[in-house]
């Protein structure tokens, strides 16, 4: 059992805070996020989930309307990262908003493997990011993407420096 776990839990206040920051981090003030349009969907801590429209200039293949694979590959990562500081604000449950912040300054991907399954069709897609270990300093997580229909395109898998 980790110190932490003694602590009072944050008021729901607090964690509605955090919850807002989270958003806004994730959806406007990455810049490259808003430009791809990226909405947070969930912020469970097992299984955190980020979603994007299809869109004309996110296609990489112009004669079959696929999207770019490095969008997926951005998604995937985007993801990965975000479920991490997800589960660090729920391990760290007795911080405040701005400490939880703070740790994500520390956040940064180490490495990251994507395999591509599937042609990217789709009028809408869905990345979740599942933690596999949340160490003091390095974080490995799964990633999946998904299509409108629930079709698996891709998955990933990164570590993340989280200290």
């Amino acid at each position: 059992m980790t110190a932490t776990a003694n602590l009072p839990r944050r008021s729901a206040d607090e964690q509605a805070r955090l919850e807002s920051m989270l958003r806004d981090m994730f959806e406007h003030r990455i810049c490259f996020n808003e430009v791809l349009g990226f909405h947070v969907e969930s912020l469970d801590p097992g299984a955190a989930v980020i979603s994007f429209a299809m869109r004309p200039d996110l296609v990489g293949h112009y004669l079959h309307g696929r999207l770019h694979g490095g969008v997926i590959s951005t998604a995937l990562d985007t993801v990965g990262g975000f479920v991490v500081t997800v589960a660090i604000g729920e391990k760290y449950a007795s911080e405040s908003a701005a400490q939880v912040a703070h740790r994500f300054g520390r956040v940064g991907t180490i490495d990251l493997r994507v395999d591509y399954l599937r042609q990217g069709i789709g009028k809408k897609f869905t990345a979740t990011g599942r933690i596999t270990r949340l160490g003091g300093r390095i974080a490995s997580v799964q990633m999946t993407l998904e299509n409108e229909t629930g079709l698996l395109l891709a998955t990933g898998s990164g570590s993340y420096i989280v200290s």
